[in-house]
């Protein structure tokens, strides 16, 4: 169960683990904050090593505030949506047939019964992303759990509130977020290898990093650019 603690203007999720070190992250787009503390710790014990933090905290959700935001959509016909980091102009096909999305040159073909609302088109096209992602990931998964000498669990792809991707380390269970299908496929791809890393280490500390650094040198270039990327208008649910 969550616990909430204020720190003044901030308020951080506290989330009790089996753990010996407690673990705060600031997670886009929002910028929420979240302490992973073991069971036995006193709230007013992570309330004091929150606040030793704050500046730390709200550095990082300054970054997130200003990141750019997506234009709200309407799906209609020449709006522009993004599929691999790459840019496709909607065409809308109003038939009596099954509903489909598929790409052709430069436009994303929508094929939609005649008065479907926008708010149906919106989940047609999050389900084909959420497709897109689960078959784009599952031969990077294959590829990096041989390379990194892991056993990843279940899959499962997502709209996601705070993430991008999150690994349960008991489970091996992999979560990632639909949007990734909007984002350029190296940030898929660094993704996957964050994850996977936490089945080596559970946190993001010392051994965590030297993993990534070892598996993906790269990563924290590919963690900025796709933390820099826009993010949906809407809260995320």
């Amino acid at each position: 169960m969550l616990e909430t603690i204020n720190l003044g203007s901030v308020q951080a999720q506290v989330l009790r683990k089996r753990i010996k070190h407690m673990h705060l992250g600031v997670f886009p787009p929002e910028g929420v904050v979240r302490i992973s503390a073991p069971e036995g710790v006193a709230l007013d014990t992570i309330r004091v090593f929150a606040i030793s933090k704050l500046a730390w905290i709200k550095q990082q959700q300054r970054k997130m505030q200003a990141q750019p935001r997506e234009p709200e959509r309407e799906y209609i016909d020449r709006e522009s949506h993004y599929v691999w980091g790459q840019r496709y102009l909607l065409q809308i096909q109003e038939l009596e047939r099954l509903a489909s999305i598929a790409l052709s040159g430069k436009n994303m073909l929508m094929t939609v019964r005649p008065g479907t609302p926008a708010e149906k088109r919106q989940a047609l096209l999050d389900a084909w992303y959420r497709t897109q992602v689960r078959e784009s990931a599952q031969p990077l998964l294959r590829k990096w759990q041989a390379i990194m000498g892991v056993q990843p669990g279940k899959l499962r792809v997502q709209r996601m509130k705070t993430k991008w991707g999150s690994c349960n380390p008991q489970t091996g269970l992999i979560r990632l977020n639909t949007d990734l299908a909007k984002k350029p496929p190296e940030d898929l791809e660094y993704v996957i290898v964050h994850e996977l890393a936490h089945l080596i280490e559970p946190s993001h500390g010392e051994r965590f990093v030297a993993a990534m650094d070892r598996f993906l040198p790269k990563w924290q270039h590919l963690r900025d650019e796709l933390n820099s990327l826009p993010v949906r208008h809407e809260v995320w649910g």
